[in-house]
């Protein structure tokens, strides 16, 4: 049985943790598959092909770090859920013990995380849309409604194992089709290298890089993982296999999303053309597929789309029940209420008519410049030893997390600057 001890300020606190002959079967299909399952969304697949097809493998290393600071902080999250038992969202909300403090860090993370995935949620259904419209036709609004439709279905059930399996799936299919493809056009071996260990940063190339992180390193997950890893490993006994499978699983989110800017700079960058819909991102695929290219295309970018609308809004709905102390309860009243809003507004943003591929590149944007934010809070989270005990941070932890949050904070920073008119 699991133990759980409160400390001296009522924080319920693990301690203990079931037989450790669970623990491997637990392994297979994690939580940390979910997290892989959310990044690889329509926006990996839009900005990684647009990041290729303007500048080639030039900005690879961008997305080398994204995967790296992406273990580095959901390993921070994973940590939090597997020994506290509590996700990220309830941690801060407890983290301030005086009321304005508390106020202004749950507002921020509401504001933050429910506003910008409602964004975010109008790309993941834009890019879902787009994915049928390049096999079927019709018009992007339509399907983007109808996505929404089928993600609130899946969201209703409030299955996790159900949600699990679907998200596991999409993964698949999106690794299948790239990565395949990436190996078929694989550049020179020194050209590879510069683009992953030379960090560059061409002219116009800004907004791409600070996209490429807020599409990988996706503050949502943040709050998703450390809800999530608590329903498949229980006590600080059970880390290992929580890292493990975290690791595993975002070294192949990684990978997948290093294979699609690959063979956009491999296919796309090489013939010069402007893309400008999925026909013209699908082009990438057709080394391998030929004519088959556009609708496996299509299924893969209706595939990454539908990951990513219904982690989305799950996200969300667990962010904002830690942040107010709610139960997080998939079948509850509110906890449904917040994930309809965020799945609504972002199917109506989706109908006003939005051209698919900015919206797409402006909402992976947006995650980029959230992201030092979230990441502050995180690291609050980890290094308070009244509930992590010998499990915070150690001064290397917090060497990687400032580094993350500093170059976030540089580059984000600068994109808003620019966006402004201020440089």
């Amino acid at each position: 049985m699991e133990a759980i001890t409160p400390d001296r300020d009522g924080i319920r606190v693990r301690s203990g943790a079931e037989p450790a002959g669970r623990v491997s079967r637990r392994v297979r299909g994690g939580p940390g598959w979910i997290v892989a399952a959310a990044f690889i969304g329509p926006g990996t697949v839009t900005v990684a092909t647009l990041a290729g097809a303007g500048f080639g493998l030039v900005l690879l290393w961008a997305l080398l770090f994204s995967t790296l600071a992406t273990i580095v902080l959901q390993e921070m999250s994973a940590r939090l859920g597997v020994v506290t038992g509590l996700g990220l969202g309830e941690a801060v909300r407890r983290r301030f013990a005086k009321p304005v403090l508390r106020a202004a860090s749950i507002l921020l993370i509401i504001a933050a995380i429910v506003l910008g995935n409602a964004a975010f949620e109008m790309g993941n259904l834009l890019g879902a849309a787009l994915g049928i419209e390049a096999a079927l036709t019709g018009q992007t609004r339509v399907w983007a409604l109808a996505m929404a439709g089928v993600a609130a279905v899946l969201l209703w059930t409030g299955s996790y194992r159900l949600l699990e399996r679907v998200l596991m799936s999409m993964v698949g299919v999106m690794a299948i089709v790239f990565v395949v493809t990436a190996a078929v056009v694989f550049p020179a071996p020194g050209e590879l290298l510069r683009g992953l260990l030379v960090p560059t940063l061409p002219d116009g190339a800004l907004l791409f890089t600070v996209a490429l992180i807020g599409t990988t390193v996706v503050p949502y997950n943040l709050f998703l993982h450390s809800s999530t890893v608590r329903e498949r490993f229980r006590g600080a006994e059970e880390l290992g296999a929580a890292r493990r499978d975290l690791v595993l699983s975002i070294l192949v989110g990684g990978g997948v999303s290093m294979a699609i800017l690959i063979t956009s700079a491999g296919t796309i960058h090489q013939a010069g053309i402007d893309v400008t819909g999925a026909p013209d991102m699908a082009r990438q695929l057709e080394p391998v597929l030929g004519a088959w290219a556009t609708g496996f295309f299509a299924v893969g970018l209706f595939a990454a789309g539908m990951t990513s609308s219904i982690t989305a809004p799950l996200a969300a709905a667990y962010a904002t029940a830690g942040a107010l102390g709610w139960q997080p309860d998939l079948r509850s009243r509110s906890f449904r209420t917040v994930w309809g809003l965020v799945l609504g507004t972002g199917a109506l943003a989706a109908t006003t008519g939005v051209q698919p591929v900015e919206a797409i590149l402006f909402a992976q944007a947006a995650n980029g410049v959230l992201l030092p934010a979230v990441a502050l809070f995180l690291l609050l989270a980890v290094n308070d030893s009244r509930w992590m005990g010998d499990h915070r941070n150690t001064w290397r932890a917090n060497l990687a997390g400032g580094a993350i949050f500093l170059v976030t904070l540089v580059l984000g920073g600068r994109a808003v600057l620019i966006g402004l008119g201020v440089l």
